[in-house]
C-alpha cells in the first residue's frame, strides 16, 4: 500500500516516518510540508538520510491521490479540515492525527475555538481507539485518531466504567507529559529555560482533551460522564502518565480489579497490565506502542487510582495511528509494531 504522510515535518510526522520504515507492507511515496516544500526530508531531519530519499511536495489532493492509497494527515489542530474533505472525494483513506474530527460540531467549536469540518464528514469519522473500536476501525475510510491524553486515559478508565463499577461523578485525572506533545513549534511555556528544572499545571478547566475524553466514557457508560482533569508539563521529551481517580460502587480489591483488567484487555497487543504492587513508568514505554496499566485500591476510602503511561508520540499519536493503519486493512494490528521500548 502507498502512503502519503501529510505535515511530515514535525514530531508526529517524524515519528510516523520512523515507524513506516520499520513496516513490511507499505510504501511512503508522498510527504508535504508547505512551509518546506522543494526541500529533501533529510534536510530537515537528517536522522533519515538514506532511508528517505523524497523532496516535500505542497498538500494538493488531486496530486496526492495520485500516488498514494491512504494518506496519514500530521497538521496542527484546525488544518486538517481544510485538506481532509479534499482527500476523501479524490478517493484516498485518511488517518487525522488532529483534532479536528473528534467531537461533534457544537463542543469543537466550543473548545478549539476554531470552524468545524462539515458535519456529514465528522459523522463519518471513527474515533479510533484501537483496543475499543476495532470493528468500527475495519470498516472506516476516515480514523479521526484519538488524543495522546485521551488515549492514556480512557484505556485505564473505560473497563470500571463499561462494568459500572465506579460513580461517574467521582473521577479526577492528573496527567502529566513531556514535552513534545506541545509539538514543534516555538513557544514560550517549552522554552528550555522554562520547562527545564520545572513542573507546571496548564489548561486548567479549558483542556481541548477534556470533552473527548467525557464524549468517550460516556459512550461507554450510556450516559453523561463529567470529570476533573488537570494538566502538567514535565521537563522530559517524551511521555505521559495519567493518575485516575474514581470512587467505587462496591467494595472491590486490588486483585479483584486486576483480574478484570486482565479480563477485558486479554489479546491486547500493546496493553500490559502490572501485577498487584507494581506501577509503571513512562520510562519503561519509551518509543513503543505499549500503555502500561497499574492500579490500587485503597479499601479504607473505596476509591481506585489507576495509572497509565504511554509514549505520546507513539501509543498517543503515530504508533496508535499505525495500528489503525492495519486494522483498516485487515492485518495483524501489531505489524510494524513490533518494538521493543527503549531503556534506559
Amino acid at each position: 500500500m502507498k502512503i502519503a504522510v501529510i505535515g511530515a515535518t514535525g514530531y508526529t510526522g517524524a515519528e510516523l516516518l520512523r515507524i513506516l520504515s520499520m513496516h513490511p507492507r507499505v510504501e511512503v511515496s508522498v510527504l508535504t510540508s508547505d512551509s518546506s516544500a522543494g526541500k529533501s526530508i533529510a534536510q530537515l531531519y537528517p536522522h533519515v538520510r538514506d532511508i528517505y530519499k523524497h523532496t516535500l511536495q505542497q498538500a494538493d489532493p488531486a496530486e496526492i491521490a495520485k500516488q498514494a492509497d491512504l494518506a496519514f494527515v500530521a497538521l496542527p489542530g484546525g488544518l486538517s479540515s481544510g485538506i481532509v474533505p479534499g482527500l476523501i472525494e479524490a478517493g484516498l483513506k485518511v488517518i487525522d492525527l488532529g483534532g479536528d474530527f473528534r467531537l461533534p460540531a457544537p463542543l469543537y467549536e466550543t473548545w478549539y475555538k476554531k470552524q468545524a469540518p462539515p458535519v456529514e464528514l465528522q459523522q463519518q469519522a471513527v474515533y479510533g481507539l484501537s483496543e475499543w473500536y476495532a470493528e468500527e476501525i475495519a470498516q472506516a475510510n476516515l480514523i479521526t485518531n484519538p488524543g495522546c491524553y485521551p488515549t492514556a486515559t480512557l484505556l485505564g478508565l473505560l473497563p470500571l466504567v463499561k462494568n459500572g463499577l465506579i460513580e461517574l461523578d467521582s473521577i479526577v485525572v492528573d496527567a502529566k507529559s513531556g514535552v513534545s506533545g506541545a509539538g514543534k513549534a516555538l513557544s514560550l511555556n517549552t522554552h528550555y529555560p522554562e520547562i527545564n528544572e520545572n513542573l507546571k499545571a496548564y489548561k486548567l478547566g479549558v483542556h481541548q482533551h477534556i470533552p473527548e475524553i467525557e464524549t468517550q466514557l460516556a459512550r461507554v457508560a450510556g450516559e453523561d460522564v463529567t470529570i476533573s482533569f488537570t494538566t502538567h508539563l514535565v521537563p522530559m521529551v517524551r511521555g505521559i502518565l495519567t493518575t485516575s481517580y474514581a470512587r467505587l460502587k462496591d467494595r472491590w480489591t486490588t486483585r479483584d480489579l486486576l483480574d478484570l483488567y486482565q479480563q477485558v484487555y486479554e489479546g491486547a497487543t500493546f496493553v500490559r497490565i502490572r501485577p498487584e504492587g507494581e506501577f509503571p513508568a513512562t520510562k519503561e514505554v519509551a518509543t513503543s506502542n505499549y500503555c502500561d496499566i497499574g492500579l490500587y485500591v485503597d479499601e479504607r476510602t473505596r476509591r481506585v487510582t489507576v495509572i497509565s503511561v504511554i509514549d505520546n508520540l507513539v501509543k498517543g499519536a503515530s504508533g496508535q495511528a499505525v495500528q489503525n493503519l492495519n486494522l483498516m486493512n485487515g492485518w495483524d494490528e501489531a505489524t510494524g509494531l513490533g518494538f521493543v521500548p527503549v531503556y534506559p
